[in-house]
Order: structure tokens, then sequence, then C-alpha cells
């Protein structure tokens, strides 16, 4: 299933083009990578996800492939099916899913959109009892906020840590972080002119990583820093 495509040493210029650079990673690391869950992030606040959910959608099937796109709740579900008539058998939710009811639905790729903490439980069974490829598409596994036990939260690490991140794009406050897969992970710098390569990392990078590699000798303006971090966002939201 894997193809080689170049990765770009710069941000992309648009919203159409992290999307088409997403699609494409996520179609290389199906079979290139040893781990049957990838995860796909565009970070972005106010991001209209569904119609880019149903674009990869369409790309995987153009692949050759079936995947089943899965959405936590009914209601989310039901609009996507609206949206996309074309794709309606394809498109379930967690319940559906689970249920079990059409053996026929049971397709080698599930592609889980958006599922959040409190979808946890529900998703790693899900994911548990399924023996093929797993995409998830801007899922947030992790909150802070929930206490639970030593052996639930090892439990929740080890599923967490299942996952590999074959695209990733998000701003930061002086810089945005990316990786393509098959890349490493990129750290770019807000400089005065633009946006620059500070760095590349092997893994993903922690708040110290970060920091060191977004850190500037203080000629630039925080409002400066703001207003351009401002038009990247504008530029891949149009």
């Amino acid at each position: 299933m894997s193809t080689s495509t170049p990765v770009p040493d710069h941000l992309p210029a648009d919203l159409a083009t992290a999307e088409l650079d997403l699609q494409r990673a996520v179609l290389d690391a199906i079979g290139a990578v040893p781990s049957r869950r990838l995860a796909a992030s565009l970070l972005f606040e106010g991001l209209r996800l569904l119609p880019i959910a149903l674009r990869l959608g369409n790309a995987l099937k153009q692949a050759g492939l079936q995947p089943t796109l899965l959405w936590p709740d009914a209601g989310a579900a039901a609009l996507a099916r609206r949206e996309a008539p074309e794709l309606q058998t394809f498109i379930k939710d967690f319940n559906q899913w689970s249920a079990g009811t059409e053996a026929g639905d049971r397709t080698d790729l599930i592609l889980a959109i958006s599922p959040q903490p409190s979808d946890y439980e529900d998703f790693q069974e899900i994911c548990e009892a399924h023996a093929g490829m797993v995409v998830m598409l801007n899922g947030r596994l992790e909150d802070a906020a929930v206490g639970i036990g030593s052996v639930a939260r090892e439990r929740r690490r080890g599923f967490v840590a299942s996952w590999t991140a074959c695209y990733w794009l998000q701003p930061l406050d002086a810089g945005a972080l990316m990786r393509i897969h098959p890349d490493d992970w990129r750290v770019f710098r807000q400089d005065p002119d633009g946006y620059r390569l500070a760095g590349t990392l092997s893994s993903r990078p922690d708040s110290e990583d970060l920091a060191e590699l977004l850190s500037t000798d203080g000629t630039q303006g925080i409002a400066a820093q703001l207003n351009t971090v401002d038009r990247f966002l504008d530029g891949l939201r149009n």
C-alpha cells in the first residue's frame, strides 16, 4: 500500500494542501508500519472535521480499501450519512459497530473520527476486538482531569502509546509542529521573515524540546509573533 512521497521542508500553504498531505501520509503508512493503529491530526480550533473525514474515507475507498467510518455518537454519524450518501453504508456509530448485528460490515479498516476521553472505554474495546487496521482522525484519548486507579492508568497509557502518528500538524505560540510519515517530527519557528525549520526529532518533542527549538534572541516582538500565527491559521481555515 505504501508509496514514496517526498516530505516538504516547509509548512503547507493552506488547509487544502495540509489535507492532501494527511491523506497521502495515511495511505503511505498503511501496510508500511508495524502498528495496526495509526493516528492523523489536524489540530486547529474551529476546524470543520466532517468534510475532511468524508474526503479521507473516499480517498481510502479509491485506494481499493473498504473502510468503515465510525463516529462516537449516533447524531454525528447520521449527519455524515446525510452529507455523503455515497458513503452511507460505510458510516456507523460506536454502538452500531459494537452491536455487531451485521457481520458483513466488519471491514479490515476502521476510520474513527475524533474519539474523546469520554469515549475512551468504548473506543478501546472496539480497537482491542478489531483484528484489522484502525486509523484515528483527530482523536484525544488522554484527560488529565480523570481520576483513575494506578492499574487503570497504566492500562490507559499502554493503549495511548500503541498509536503511531502518521500525520500531525499543530500551531504553537511561536511556531508549528508537523510530522508526515515516513519523516521525522519537524519543528518550525516563526521568525520575522516567516516560518523556518528549527529542528527535527525522531519522536514527538516534549515541552522542553519545543521551548529550546522555538527560543529566539528576543528581537521579535510578541505582537508580531501573534499576528503572523493568526495569518497562518486564517490561511488554513479558508
